[in-house]
C-alpha cells in the first residue's frame, strides 16, 4: 500500500513540473519588434547562453540569458555572436 502511495505522489510531482516548466518557456518567448522594446525590459539585451561573449568591445550592462527568448528575437542580433541587442 506504501509503495502504490509513493507512485501516485511521484508520479503527480512528475506531471506538475512538467506542466509548470512548459508554461515558463512558451510564456518567455516573447518576439519584440525592436532592440529599443528589448532594451526598455532587459538593459543588456538577451544572451543565448551563459557562455557567450560580446564581439562589439565593452558592454555596460550584464545581458539576460534565455535561450528560447533569444531564439525567438535573433533577428535583433546583428553582429552574430549570440546576444541580441547588447548595450
Amino acid at each position: 500500500m506504501k509503495k502504490l502511495v509513493i507512485g501516485i505522489l511521484a508520479f503527480g510531482l512528475i506531471q506538475s513540473y512538467s506542466f509548470i516548466s512548459t508554461n515558463d518557456v512558451s510564456a518567455a518567448a516573447k518576439e519584440y519588434k525592436n532592440c529599443k522594446e528589448i532594451n526598455a525590459k532587459y538593459k543588456g539585451g538577451i544572451a543565448r547562453s551563459s557562455s557567450v561573449k560580446n564581439k562589439g568591445g565593452k558592454t555596460k550592462y550584464k545581458p539576460y540569458v534565455s535561450k528560447a527568448l533569444y531564439d525567438a528575437n535573433k533577428k535583433s542580433d546583428r553582429d552574430h555572436d549570440f546576444i541580441a541587442c547588447e548595450r
